[in-house]
Order: structure tokens, then sequence, then C-alpha cells
């Protein structure tokens, strides 16, 4: 008798794409030639070079694609989508989403194959699953079998062409193999649909990897079809969140917060005219809490903000000078 994984592989595969990353670079022969020519000239040429990769997958008939930001994250790079040898498209980056690692991409075309996705709220520690991507970027439909071995992590995690930092949370702890390049691909229940997006492994450790719970990018995938865009709150501070180290160097008075403070001098932490501003936020505000919930490294701000509507009003929780108050901003849309 077959496996079951045998009929998902059948189902699953043609929707799972290799996202190419290139960018217009000087001719190596050019550059070492003329090191300090720049981007490129008559004299100098350039040619569009693949500098990164990673996975996706489709999620209608009609082109949207699902996959990681930092896949995407290069917005001066051009995009490739390859279904097969045979089939590849340009692909638009419609939204990227730093704070849950994910990204909505669209191709053109009407009859595609696709993806269904489940709710991810209703996942089971335990459940079996199936990891899809283009595994080294080199192996792709590359298929990987697990469970779901932990839920709600939090992890901070390197990536993108500038290995930034990212504090994520909320996410599927999974024992099928996720390799480099298997970003951005699907993580299948055995019903055969998407439950998470793959996103990161732990280097030097064996079958820990994680996904993004699909909820995630549904929401955003939703409000591209509906504004074209993912419609985001914006406070407008400058800020930086407490740990306990930070509180006790800086004899802080909480161990826990966003302490709202300038990056450089010259520019101020709270822009003019900003909610935040409206709401009477200042430097060195501590925000504890935002609409009740407790402000921490793991709970970040920008997280609870993402859960507010645009034109709501929002409470603040402000520890100044000693003194706790509560600010009320009415959020705007980040733009």
């Amino acid at each position: 008798m077959k496996s079951p994984i045998v009929s998902i592989a059948k189902k699953v595969c043609p929707a799972v794409v290799t996202v190419i990353v290139s960018k217009n670079l000087p001719k190596a022969e050019s550059y070492y030639a003329f090191p300090y020519a720049g981007k490129g000239s008559k004299d100098h040429p350039t040619e569009k070079m693949q500098i990164g990769g990673g996975s996706g997958f489709i999620v209608s008939k009609n082109g949207y694609v699902l996959t990681s930001n930092h896949v995407v994250s290069d917005t001066t790079a051009e995009y490739t989508v390859i279904l097969d040898p045979k089939h590849k498209y340009h692909a638009k980056v419609l939204s990227r989403n730093p704070i849950n690692d994910t990204a909505v991409l669209k191709i053109e075309g009407t009859k595609f194959p696709y993806l269904q996705m489940a709710d991810s709220n209703k996942i089971e520690l335990g459940e079996e699953v199936v990891a899809v991507g283009n595994a080294l970027g080199e192996f792709t439909d590359t298929l990987s079998t697990g469970i779901v071995s932990g839920l709600s992590r939090f992890i901070t995690a390197f990536g993108g062409v500038d290995h930034q930092m990212q504090n994520l949370r909320g996410l599927i702890q999974t024992d099928a193999a996720i390799n480099p390049g298997n970003s951005g691909g699907p993580l299948i229940n055995m019903k055969c649909k998407v439950i998470g997006i793959n996103t990161a492994m732990i280097a030097g450790a064996q079958n820990i990897g994680f996904a993004i719970p699909i909820g995630y990018a549904k929401k955003d995938l939703e409000e591209v079809k509906k504004f074209g865009k993912i419609m985001m709150p914006f406070l407008g501070i400058k800020y930086v969140l407490i740990s306990k180290d930070m509180a006790e160097v800086n004899k802080l008075p909480v161990p826990d917060g966003a302490l709202v403070v300038r990056e450089q001098l010259g520019e101020s932490p709270v822009v003019k005219g900003s909610s935040a501003d409206l709401a009477g936020v200042k430097e060195w505000d501590i925000i504890t809490e935002c609409n009740g919930e407790k402000i921490t490294t793991k709970n970040p701000l920008a997280e609870i903000l993402q859960k507010c509507k645009i034109g709501s009003d929002t409470t603040l929780t402000v520890l100044r000078d000693g003194e706790t108050l509560n600010l009320v901003a009415k959020l705007e849309e980040k733009v």
C-alpha cells in the first residue's frame, strides 16, 4: 500500500515554485579592471545576475503567490517565479510584512495550480506534516516529513540579503527537515492544505525547523486583494524594547516596555503630527502596555499594533517621571 505522502506530493508539488532574486551588477572583468566604476556605464557594463532565491507557493488560479518576506526583502531586485523549466514568470511583489516575515507576489496567468489554506488556529501538537521547497536552491520539489513538534514558538532569526535580525513569534515548530532554500515553501497537513510557511531552522541542531502560521499570510492576502496593499497601523515613534539586562544597566524603573528614544542626534523620536504626537507621547516615555497587552521582547509593540484597526482609539499605558498615564492614540495608516 502506497504512503499517503505520494498522493500529497502529486497534488502539492505543481503549485510549489522557485523564487529567483536577480540584480544588475558590474561584469566581473569590468569590476576588477575598474573597481571604482560604480553602477556601470557604457565603458563599464553590467549584467543581470542571480543573487539569491527561495521557495513559494501559488494560492489562487490567477497567480497570487505566498513566500517569506526575507526571500524578497531587496526592493531594488527583480524576482522571477519558476514553476518548471518551461514556465517562468516575472513576479511583482505586492506586499512585504517584515513583522510576520510574509510576502505576497503576483504572476500573470489564469489557470495556475494552487494550494488551499487550512485554519492555522486548529493545528494540533503531534499531527503529521510535509515540508516542500527548493532545498539548498538546487533540489526542487524536495519533500520532508515529520510532525508538529511545538506551537507558539519565539525565535530570533537572521535572514534576507542583508541578514537583518528578526524576532518571530507564534511559530510552528516541526522536525520535518527545513534547509536553506526551503524558506517560503509550504508546510502541508495530511489533508493536503497549507498550515504554515517554512521560514527558519536552527543551525547546528537536528530536526528543529519553524514555519509561520498561514493565518498571518491569509490576512495580508485578503488586504492585498481588497486594497492592493497591506494596511498597517502607524503610531509614529522611534523606540527600543527594554530587556531585563538593559533595565539593570540603565537603572530603568521597569524590566519590560518600549522606551521612546531617538536613534541619532538631530531627529525627533516622535513624528510630528503623528498619532503618538497628538496623543501626547514624549521622548523618554516608557510605554508598558498597549490596549491592555503588556509589551515585552516576546510580545513587542509592533506585534500588538498589528492587531489594532486603523482609525481606532488605542490606549497606551505610559510611565513618565514615576507617574503612570493612560494616553489615547487614533492610529493612522502607514504610508
